[in-house]
């Protein structure tokens, strides 16, 4: 994964993510000026990836190539070159890489960044850097064993959250460290979703790190601050693409505290990241770690926090059941949305086609109005019942963290699917909340931007509120549909009108209810798939 950039007059994001580089450019009034992209399948067919990644036949082992990633930053960086990019105006630059992604890098790689050849791409010169040469990414199980002695080294999952934000699960430094010429240290946002940072102390728990390996802490050095200025940019920039030598390196995150900042999240608001892997996010300002979901030190105030809900079967799945039911395309896949009733006539489905995060459970489970489990649904109904599944049980999470939809509250989404507004209507309906879009796509690219300007402006007191003061506002895109919020509940003080949190069984938490369609025997149906799984969380 990598990077972001900014320039005197504008600032640009460079993204390495899940399935390939992104870069961007804002200008000084936060406007997007320039986006490129390469596409790890298409344009790096030698490395045999899908979906930018490899699933070993265990189907647990999920790996990615890491010189991949590092020829994909040549190939954009040469597609920006030749597009006629002034480099020479970058003035600072920052990123983003995939959360749970792990590079391990050779003793002495550090000498080699340091000398790298002008003449040459990185990836000639890095090929023999790298311990491992296909990388550990956030979509790889194979370490249950490995997370429960964490758990049991400190006395209980429940405590390893408290301590890190999160219980034990199956870096983004990398990528800075080819901007910066150097082995760089890890940021507070990114190293929150490691399990070995104590979140409230900002600093790597011993404990924590006993558990894992001797000398970790020297391996890792000290986690800093996301605004923290990392230092120049290398002189081999300079030389092969003509950056200013005083273009500043501004630390790396996540690419889910970079959401965060790209789409300027603010307390009540839900934002949801409908990409690869899907999130649910919110900006907190005291941590409330639990068993499920995850804690982050917030990137654009690192005394506050920020709460995530992760689930892998995001776009991968929806794009497998567009390929099944739809031809494999969005347009028929959107007009089966249309053509479908809201509740789907009491027809329920679950799609994880690989081991999901939230809950821990793998299958399609797909039940009709009858209480009968059914192996198949008519094209458009799969497609409705895998778009309402995917979101009923993202708000069926979020409230068992304690969220709570508010009057005030609105979604932000962002991510590919948050192109398709037949897609986020059914969104709006779940939540009954109205649904906005930001104006590009990437928002982590876009947060990596304004992270970049923060970078440079906070050692002159400006607020990262001050930094995003022009940028675009959200767009309004979806509203509930009439009646899609008619349950009959009394509601709580504060709460919109007719909505009521779930109840903890999930017996009684059926998404018919929600959409204001009579309820069926299929809830207890669902429960049996479901609720020993919740009970586990």
């Amino acid at each position: 994964w990598v990077a972001s950039l900014t320039r005197r007059a504008s600032s640009s994001v460079e993204f390495l993510q899940k399935k390939g580089v992104k870069v961007i450019a804002v200008d000084e009034k936060l406007n997007v000026t320039y986006e490129e992209s390469v596409n790890f399948d298409k344009e790096l067919p030698e490395f045999g990836t899908q979906g930018g990644v490899h699933v070993h036949s265990d189907k647990l082992t999920v790996t990615s190539p890491v010189l991949m990633w590092v020829k994909a930053l040549d190939i954009i960086l040469e597609k920006m070159k030749s597009s006629g990019f002034n480099f020479s105006q970058v003035k600072a630059l920052s990123g983003a890489g995939q959360q749970h992604g792990s590079v391990y890098w050779k003793r002495g790689a550090c000498k080699t960044l340091k000398n790298l050849s002008p003449d040459l791409p990185l990836h000639q010169q890095l090929k023999f850097s790298f311990s491992l040469s296909d990388c550990p990414i956030w979509m790889d199980s194979s370490t249950t064993v490995e997370c429960r002695n964490l758990e049991k080294a400190v006395k209980g999952a429940q405590n390893l959250s408290d301590i890190t934000g999160s219980r034990a699960y199956e870096l983004s430094n990398f990528a800075a460290s080819l901007f910066l010429g150097s082995y760089t240290p890890i940021d507070y946002g990114d190293g929150s979703g490691m399990n070995l940072l104590n979140i409230r102390k900002k600093s790597w728990s011993q404990l924590c790190l006993d558990a894992c390996a001797p000398e970790l802490e020297e391996k890792l050095g000290p986690a800093v601050p996301s605004s923290s200025v990392l230092g120049p940019i290398s002189s081999y920039h300079v030389q092969r693409y003509g950056f200013n030598s005083e273009c500043k390196v501004i630390a790396f995150t996540g690419d889910n505290p970079a959401s965060l900042a790209g789409m300027r999240l603010e307390e009540g608001d839900i934002a949801v990241s409908l990409g690869t892997s899907d999130t649910l996010f919110l900006w907190i300002k005291e941590p409330t770690p639990a068993l499920e979901g995850h804690i982050f030190c917030n990137p654009v105030n690192s005394q506050e926090y920020m709460a995530l809900l992760c689930f892998k079967n995001g776009s991968l799945m929806r794009e497998k059941v567009r390929d099944e039911s739809a031809s494999g395309s969005w347009d028929e896949f959107s007009i089966a949305l249309r053509s479908t009733e809201i509740g789907n006539c009491g027809n329920l489905g679950f799609y994880f086609d690989v081991m999901e995060i939230t809950p821990e459970t793998t299958g399609r489970h797909r039940f009709n109005a009858d209480n009968q489990k059914v192996s198949n649904f008519p094209k458009e109904m799969e497609i409705r019942a895998l778009i309402e599944g995917q979101f009923m049980a993202k708000r069926i999470h979020a409230e068992k963290l304690g969220y709570r939809i508010v009057p005030r509250t609105k979604i932000l989404a962002t991510g590919g699917a948050s192109h398709n507004r037949d897609i986020l209507q059914v969104l709006s309906d779940v939540f009954n909340a109205p649904v906005y879009t930001i104006e590009t796509a990437n928002s982590a690219c876009l947060g990596c931007a304004y992270r970049a300007i923060h970078g440079v402006a906070i050692g002159e007191n400006i607020s990262f509120t001050d930094v995003v003061k022009l940028a675009p506002e959200p767009r309004l895109a979806a509203v509930p549909t009439a009646g899609a919020a008619q349950v009959s509940t009394s509601g709580g003080k504060g709460e919109r009108e007719g909505m009521e949190p779930f109840p903890d069984s999930f017996c009684n938490q059926s998404y018919l209810s929600i959409l204001c369609v009579k309820p069926s025997k299929s809830q207890a149906c669902i429960s049996e798939i479901m609720s020993p799984v919740l009970r586990r969380l």
